[in-house]
């Protein structure tokens, strides 16, 4: 699936140099209006843009997941050094894994009315900027590496072919959702090792439970997509279930709310753990009955709704930690 989501495009109407009063409306992902427009230089738009900061779901989606691995490795409350080295960790991979998306993806996105405003694609990067721009996220990414111990250095080096092959995965793989899903929870690994130094399988439990969560939510997001990713001859998830995609994704919830409950037990976390846990089971329920595929335009909210389960990852760990029983 190309990178066309809401949260990992632009926004809306963004047309460069139309008049929202007299322009007809258009389908592209840019706004013309966001707070990129108002507040920033007009030179730095096209790079806010490009590492998607006015589009942050995808980065609070990256980042929550990584909060509440903290949470449950520190046994309670993380430090506040980690808390803010993790936090820019997220927003820095988020902005480099779409800025490598729009390198990869530029002679698709021209081609769809959705993508086609973007800053690459439509002329206000050059190709050679917008990889300067790339490897000066990588160079700050890489000072982070001075902040964490050695054994979560290797795993964040290992990170970095994944982020970078992921756009080029739906051209020949139905399953690009599951790399970008390894990726975007790398972070979770990375929380246990730091905090710990050592990976136990609770921990990667976890982590495989939010793979399959994603790849179920991005799932939901990929059919939105389905006819532009027919007529760019690229791969999804959505193309691979077909009719059957409630059953599918359905599938995937399950497995991580139980993957997510038995990592509950194995870190021993008390009762009300398993409340919050029972509350996401609920949640992945109301978004199937939500879900169809005859109406993917109801996958926008059922996607950013995946939000609240990030939220209510964190409620747990701290639930099953620091909650008087």
């Amino acid at each position: 699936m190309v990178d066309r989501s809401p949260d990992a495009g632009q926004g809306a109407s963004g047309r460069p140099g139309a008049d929202p009063a007299t322009s007809a409306p258009d389908l592209s992902d840019m706004r013309h209006d966001d707070w990129v427009a108002h507040w920033l230089p007009a030179a730095w738009g096209p790079y806010a843009r490009l590492c998607r900061l006015d589009r942050p779901v995808g980065t609070w989606l990256t980042l929550l997941p990584a909060l509440a691995a903290l949470v449950q490795a520190a046994d309670g409350w993380p430090t506040v050094w980690r808390l803010i080295i993790f936090s820019l960790g997220a927003l820095l991979m988020r902005g480099v894994g779409c800025t490598f998306n729009d390198i990869f993806d530029r002679d698709f996105d021209h081609q769809v009315e959705r993508t086609r405003f973007r800053p690459l694609t439509s002329g206000q990067l050059t190709l050679r900027a917008a990889l300067w721009f790339a490897a000066a996220q990588l160079l700050v990414s890489a000072a982070l590496l001075l902040a964490i111990n050695a054994y979560s250095r290797w795993l964040a080096l290992a990170l970095v072919p994944l982020v970078v092959i992921y756009p080029l995965c739906k051209r020949f793989t139905y399953w690009p959702q599951a790399v970008l899903g390894m990726a975007f929870n790398w972070g979770m690994l990375m929380a246990w090792t730091d905090t710990r130094d050592v990976l136990p399988w609770y921990g990667v439990a976890m982590w495989v439970g939010a793979v399959l969560w994603q790849i179920g939510y991005d799932a939901v997001y990929a059919y939105i997509d389905l006819r532009d990713d027919r007529m760019l001859g690229l791969k999804s998830v959505a193309m691979r279930f077909g009719d059957q995609g409630r059953a599918w994704i359905g599938g995937f919830y399950a497995v991580t709310a139980v993957l997510w409950t038995a990592a509950g037990w194995g870190m021993g976390m008390d009762w009300p753990y398993y409340v919050v846990m029972a509350v996401i089971a609920g949640h992945f329920v109301w978004q199937m009955t939500v879900f169809d595929v005859r109406h993917p335009e109801r996958g926008l909210r059922i996607f950013r709704s995946n939000m609240q389960v990030g939220v209510l990852l964190i409620v747990a760990g701290l639930a099953g930690t620091i909650l008087p029983v």
